[in-house]
Parts: C-alpha cells; structure tokens; sequence
C-alpha cells in the first residue's frame, strides 16, 4: 500500500486570515445578504418544520413528515380569502338606503288625525281645509282646486259632461247639465269627496230624486244625485272617503249612475277641475 493510501486523501487547505481580509476589503459586508445566504443555507427539513409551524401544523410533526418523505409540498394558508369572505359577509348586511322604493299613498287614501288642519300629501282633507281656510273657494286657482277632491266611486267612468247638452229626457238642446255623470250600476256604493257636515239627505223636488248635500267649509258644498238609498242624516260629520249611500236612478234619470256636483258659493262648477 503506498505512502498516499495509508494517510488518506490531503484536506483542502482552507484560505488564511489574509485572503479573508483581503476579501472582506474587496466586497463591502451586507446584513441582508448575509441573511439571505443564511436562509439558502438552511436545511429543507428545517424550513419544512418552519412553514408547518405557520400553517398551525406543529413544529415536531413537520419535521417527522419531513424525515419520512411524506411531505411533498407544503401549501401555506393566508388570511386573505378569511379577511375577503368576513367582508362579503357584513357587506351582504348592509343595506342600500338609496334604492329603496319611495312610499307613496293615493290621493283618496283615509287617513285620521286629531287635527283636521294638519296638513301633508297623506291628508288631503288638512290641505284642503288650510286652502279653504286661507281664502273662500271662490278665489281658489285651478291649479289649487285640481285633485282636492276624492273619487266619488271607486270605479270613475263619464258619461254625460257638465255643461250645456242635448237633454236626454226631453230631447231639447241647450239643457244646462249641472253636474258630471259617472256610470255606474245600481247599488254602487258612493263616497263622501272630502271631510264635512251633512246639510241636506232626502228628495230633490227638481229632478234630483235620492239627494246628499255636503258641505266642506267657506263656500264649497258637493252633491250626490239620483241615490237609490242614502246612509246620512242632516247635521251628520262625515270623512273623506266614508260611505254615504248607494248610486240609483232615482229623479230625472234615464239609467243607474251618479250625478256628481261641486258648488262654489252657491254656483255649480265643472267638478272635473276639483277632482
């Protein structure tokens, strides 16, 4: 056995402190490179027990499955998809407040306050009563008076016009029509056009036959004509909307309908400009 053989291969001789120096001279030191080569330098076993650990897997049984082989990869869970999901939760709660549908009432809707002179757009009856009260209904404009009446039926139908016309009795022309006809049939319940007191319930000598007359205050009174029936007395307060008889062809009539009229200081008007 030669010389070589019985000592081994020679170690590789390792630099001296002055090729160190040398080196260190040549490259300037930097704490982040250093640790970078530190962490390529570091054992896959170790970095397995590492990402186990943050991923709430212990320390121990990621460094055991790493010994073994059986870990593969290791996929490390984030927070974001908790963080995005627990947003889109309390996001799906709240609610959009300007896509929310507007709440409207109709015109006629009953509504009942204390006051009758409250006024709002779900108390025609207090508007109505704050115009009257400003000013009589005789110097109330169109554009005030429009709509400040409520349907009379719940079904509006014309029929014959208010103004002059061909009577349908008689067959004369020029007949003044008084009021505005609506269709309806028999027995059609007819309702109060606006709060007020009951001041007339019985027979129209003039054609009117089953007559209410009801007055809403400073020069403005409504009339319901031809009833078959009637559920008011004189003196009687009623509200809009309520209930005061029963459409006929009683009177002057060629069929079943109502004969609606709206009186302004004692003058008939078109009740279309009220209603």
């Amino acid at each position: 056995m030669s010389q070589q053989a019985v000592r081994g291969r020679r170690r590789a001789q390792s630099p001296s402190f002055a090729d160190v120096d040398h080196a260190a001279g040549l490259r300037p030191r930097d704490a982040s490179r250093r640790g970078r080569r530190a962490a390529e330098r570091q054992s896959p076993v170790r970095q397995l027990a590492e990402i186990a650990s943050v991923a709430g897997v212990g320390q121990k049984a990621g460094v055991a499955l790493a010994a073994t082989g059986l870990v593969l990869t290791v996929t490390v869970p984030t927070a974001t998809g908790a963080i995005e999901a627990g947003a889109a939760s309390k996001a799906s709660q709240v609610v959009d407040t300007a896509v929310l549908p507007e709440v409207t009432a109709p015109e006629d809707a009953p509504v009942a306050f204390s006051r009758a002179s409250v006024g709002s757009a779900l108390n025609p009856d207090g508007q109505l009563q704050q115009m009257l009260t400003a000013e009589s209904a005789k110097g109330v404009t169109p554009a005030q008076a429009q709509h400040s009446l409520g349907a009379p039926l719940d079904s509006m139908v014309k029929s014959s016009p208010f103004g002059y016309r061909v009577s349908p009795i008689s067959g004369w022309a020029g007949e003044f029509h008084r009021g505005q006809d609506f269709a309806a049939q028999c027995g059609t319940a007819v309702k109060a056009a606006a709060g007020g007191t009951v001041t007339f319930a019985g027979w129209h000598p003039y054609g009117g036959g089953n007559r209410v007359v009801i007055d809403h205050g400073n020069g403005l009174e409504t009339t319901y004509n031809h009833l078959s029936s009637f559920s008011v007395s004189v003196g009687q307060k009623v509200d809009r909307g309520a209930l005061i008889a029963l459409s006929g062809t009683t009177g002057a009539s060629t069929g079943c309908h109502l004969h609606f009229e709206v009186m302004v200081n004692g003058d008939v008007v078109d009740p279309n400009g009220w209603l």
